[in-house]
C-alpha cells in the first residue's frame, strides 16, 4: 500500500468504513454505505503530518498569494491549526453560525491579519458547513482563494453548490478514488463496488428503497 495515500491512510485507522450491507445514517436522515470520521486523524502523528504535508504542498502551489488559514469548526480547526502553524501565516476559525452570547462572533480571531484565505475542513459531503463558513469570511470583506478538504464524498449537490457560490475546492482524498483503491486491494467484490459505484451518482438509492 502506498503510504502517501490518503484513502489508504485513512482506511487503515478506521477514519472511514466502507459496508454496502450495513448501512450508517446520516443525520440528514440519509443512508449511506460510508462512513468518515477524519476526527481519528488527530490521534494518530503520522497520519496527520501526511495530510498536513500535502496541504501545505498545494497551498504553496496555488496561483494566488495565501495570507491567513480558515479553520472550519470544529473538526477542520486543528488541521487549520497545524497547516497555518507549518506555513507561519495567521489562523482564525469559523463558527457554524454566530454565538447567541458574547460578542457574537462568527470568525474567532483577528481577521485584520490577512486578505487571501484558504479555508480548510475536514470532510466535505453536501458543502454547506464549508460553504457557510466561507460565506461568513466573505461577508467579512475577505477572499476565499480555495476550500481544502481531507476527504470529500463526491456528491454532485456540493458540485453544484460550489459552483453556483463560486467557490474553489480540493481535496486529499475523494470517494471515487477510495472505492477504487479498495478494489484494487481486493477489499470489495464486484457487485459491492458496482452498488458503491451507483451510490456516488444517486446518493438516495438507499434511503428511498
Amino acid at each position: 500500500m502506498d503510504s502517501n495515500n490518503i484513502s489508504t491512510l485513512l482506511l487503515q485507522i478506521g477514519a472511514v468504513q466502507v459496508n454496502p450491507k450495513q448501512l450508517f445514517t446520516w443525520t440528514s436522515g440519509l443512508k449511506s454505505p460510508i462512513y468518515c470520521d477524519n476526527r481519528m486523524t488527530m490521534s494518530y502523528p503520522e497520519v496527520r503530518e501526511q495530510i498536513i504535508d500535502q496541504m501545505v504542498q498545494h497551498i504553496e502551489g496555488l496561483n494566488e498569494k495565501v495570507d491567513m488559514i480558515a479553520g472550519c469548526a470544529t473538526a477542520g480547526i486543528p488541521h487549520a491549526a497545524w497547516v497555518a502553524d507549518r506555513l507561519n501565516l495567521p489562523m482564525v476559525y469559523v463558527r457554524g453560525e454566530a454565538k447567541k452570547h458574547g460578542k457574537g462572533n462568527q470568525v474567532e480571531g483577528d481577521l485584520t491579519q490577512g486578505e487571501n484565505i484558504v479555508v480548510i475542513e475536514d470532510l466535505i459531503s453536501t458543502g454547506k458547513s464549508s460553504i457557510a463558513s466561507s460565506d461568513a469570511l466573505r461577508e467579512s470583506g475577505k477572499h476565499v482563494v480555495e476550500i481544502v478538504s481531507i476527504f470529500n464524498y463526491n456528491l454532485l449537490k456540493a458540485r453544484q453548490a460550489f459552483e453556483d457560490k463560486d467557490y474553489n475546492f480540493y481535496s486529499l482524498a475523494d470517494y471515487d478514488e477510495l472505492i477504487e483503491q479498495m478494489k484494487k486491494d481486493n477489499e470489495l467484490t464486484e457487485e459491492d463496488y458496482s452498488k458503491l459505484s451507483e451510490w456516488s451518482h444517486r446518493p438516495d438509492m438507499f434511503t428511498n428503497s
